[in-house]
């Protein structure tokens, strides 16, 4: 039984099958990492209703082969909270805002995103993010990341990479 706001990794090559338990609606999100043949193939049989919310149009840039550490962590930024240092992704990142309203700024221009939005970081982009708003900033962060080097690197990235 999965509750409201927990997570389920399934590994590839497995199977799930995932029930409402109360009979109603319920809503689910998933983040898949697949390679691109497998992309067209359904994830979900009838009755399950489905929204795609985000997919890239190619692979990720600047994966090179190798191991990858995946995590799918739940974050969340205080009220009030200043943006951090500039910063970059040593892969990727792929964020899902669940309550509050943040400030998302990238070249200088902050934006703000508040819940349902999706937002893809991918290895190059340096930006920042803060919470100036009264409420806490909650969101899920889906990273794939360089075995054993650190999601987050400070910064921009180096030129020779």
């Amino acid at each position: 039984m999965l509750n409201a706001g927990e997570g389920l990794f399934i590994a590839g090559g497995k199977a799930a099958a995932l029930t409402a338990g109360s009979g109603a609606p319920s809503t689910f999100l998933h983040f898949f990492l697949v390679p691109a043949g497998e992309l067209g193939r359904p994830a979900e049989t009838a009755p399950a209703v489905v929204r795609e919310l985000y997919r890239t149009a190619s692979p990720i840039p600047d994966l090179k082969s190798g191991h990858y550490d995946l995590n799918l962590t739940r974050v969340t930024f205080r009220a009030q909270m200043p943006s951090n240092p500039p910063h970059h992704r040593s892969g990727a990142a792929l964020y899902f805002i669940l309550s509050g309203t943040g400030a998302n700024t990238v070249d200088g221009k902050t934006e703000a995103r508040g819940p349902g939005s999706l937002i893809y970081e991918p290895y190059d982009l340096v930006h920042q993010w803060g919470n100036p708003g009264d409420e806490p900033l909650i969101f899920l962060a889906f990273n794939i990341n360089p075995e054993g080097v650190p999601a987050v690197l400070p910064g921009a990235p180096a030129k020779n990479q």
